[in-house]
Order: C-alpha cells, then sequence, then structure tokens
C-alpha cells in the first residue's frame, strides 16, 4: 500500500509517547550520531510521558548543545 503523494510520515498535531525508541528515531532522523543515555533520559525528564513530535525533536536537538551538568542528574 502506498501513501497518498501529499501525505507525511508523522502525525502533524499529534502526540507521541516518549520512549528510548522514538528518541532513537528522532535522534537518527535529525542527527548524525546517537544520542547517550544520560542525554535520552534528559529529554524523556524534560518531556514527559507524551509530546508532539515538534517538540520531541527540538528537544534531540537541544540537548547537544546543553552544558553535560545540566543534563547530567547528580547522585
Amino acid at each position: 500500500m502506498t501513501m497518498p503523494a501529499n501525505a507525511t510520515s508523522r502525525p502533524a498535531k499529534g502526540r507521541v509517547a516518549v520512549t528510548d525508541s522514538n528518541i532513537r528515531k528522532a535522534a537518527a532522523r535529525l542527527l548524525t550520531c546517537k544520542l547517550v543515555s544520560t542525554e535520552m533520559m534528559y529529554v524523556q525528564r524534560t518531556l514527559g510521558q507524551t509530546a508532539t513530535q515538534d517538540q520531541l525533536d527540538a528537544q534531540v536537538l537541544a540537548v547537544r548543545s546543553l552544558p553535560w551538568s545540566e543534563i547530567a542528574e547528580a547522585d
């Protein structure tokens, strides 16, 4: 089954689950390298259970420019 020409592969305004799998997929699509586990946990902490795809994409891009002290949780 093929998608119509005007269809997109992701929902425009719908919410998606903020899971390891969805974060990995967003990082693979947007970045040239994978996120480390600490960065993935930060994205999950920041966004919560669900977010729009645009919010997820923005957070995945933003986590790479944050200082490590802000990303890592203190023990």
